[in-house]
């Protein structure tokens, strides 16, 4: 594989982002003392520090693999979602197709941290499902999008806040099929079982044991292969690609299951590492179609990503290197 060549056609790959957009806030500082109004440490604060998160965090990922991003969602009409808006476009984002609702607030994510660990995490935030006429003003902006864009790939990320609603991913994923967009998802608990025909489904192994309403006692790929079947049934899907936090990763299409195992790192924080790994595999199988290539360097991405505190775009160059390194 020549990974140069790869990672060079990147550029040619359009993609369309849609689901939760958020702000995470890091309000970083020192403690030294317990507070005489409460047990609790008094946070001296040092700095604070704006991020894109949700489906910003995975369209910032992409954008940093030098691919094409549009962004779909719906945020409040405040001055978290002008913030947002302004961080999106600054970081190459095209934001043009983003509606702003008086009727929703933008999600906040405030996180306090202290050497390097969280001690609060603070969520403003609006979590009923887009109304009616939100629901259709989505539908249509993508379907202009597809209709005049012809994106490669639509991403579907779900954080259950609301954008993402039962309807609009079935019409969605509909519209896609009809048009020959590759569909790839990074599901949730509340519409687990509603996006139906997509080619890559990626939840985590947390989320599938949840959905089918599972135990699985060890990891391995007889039970990952039962995983896939049962998803199979309720989908019909294409590609099950699970992520298996410290196992690594486990990819399935038709009757060839791969389990992939991770690789040593320094786990710094794991927030964000899905958001890089359905970006990634979003955009190589968008360029290959190659299966297990797709889920190795996703793998990676992963991996990468784990080692900064809070979430983090992968580093394309970074990620070069150490496939040429574990992947000859």
């Amino acid at each position: 594989m020549n990974f140069d060549q790869l990672f060079e056609s990147f550029g040619n790959v359009k993609v369309a982002v849609v689901g939760d957009v958020m702000l995470d806030t890091y309000w970083w500082g020192h403690v030294d003392r317990i507070s005489p109004e409460a047990p609790v440490p008094v946070v001296a604060l040092d700095k604070s520090e704006l991020r894109i998160g949700g489906a910003g965090n995975v369209a910032l990922n992409l954008v940093a693999l030098g691919a094409q991003v549009h962004i779909f969602s719906v945020l409040g009409e405040d001055s978290d979602g002008k913030q947002l808006d302004q961080l999106l476009t600054e970081s190459g984002i095209d934001t043009s197709y983003i509606i702003f609702s008086h009727e929703r607030k933008t999600t906040n994510k405030i996180r306090v941290i202290s050497r390097n660990q969280q001690m609060m995490r603070i969520d403003a935030e609006t979590i009923k499902d887009l109304n009616s006429t939100e629901e259709e003003a989505v539908y249509d902006r993508i379907a202009a999008f597809i209709a005049n864009e012809k994106p490669d790939v639509l991403l579907l990320e779900d954080y259950n806040k609301g954008v993402l609603t039962k309807k609009l991913i079935e019409d969605i994923i509909k519209l896609c099929r009809e048009q020959g967009v590759i569909t790839t998802v990074d599901p949730k608990k509340k519409n687990f079982f509603a996006y139906k025909g997509v080619d890559i489904f990626k939840p985590n192994l947390k989320e599938v044991k949840e959905g089918l309403n599972l135990t699985l006692d060890t990891v391995q790929l007889p039970q990952l292969e039962e995983v896939h079947n049962r998803l199979q049934n309720e989908l019909h899907h294409s590609i099950s690609f699970i992520t298996l936090s410290e196992k690594g990763v486990f990819v399935q299409q038709n009757n060839t299951p791969l389990l992939i195992p991770s690789h040593i790192r320094n786990v710094a924080d794991v927030s964000g590492a899905g958001d890089t790994v359905i970006a990634v595999a979003s955009l190589v199988y968008a360029v290959t179609k190659d299966i297990s290539l797709f889920a190795a360097i996703a793998n990676i991405a992963g991996g990468l990503v784990c080692e900064e505190v809070g979430t983090a775009a992968i580093n394309k160059e970074k990620l070069l290197q150490e496939c040429k390194l574990l992947l000859k």
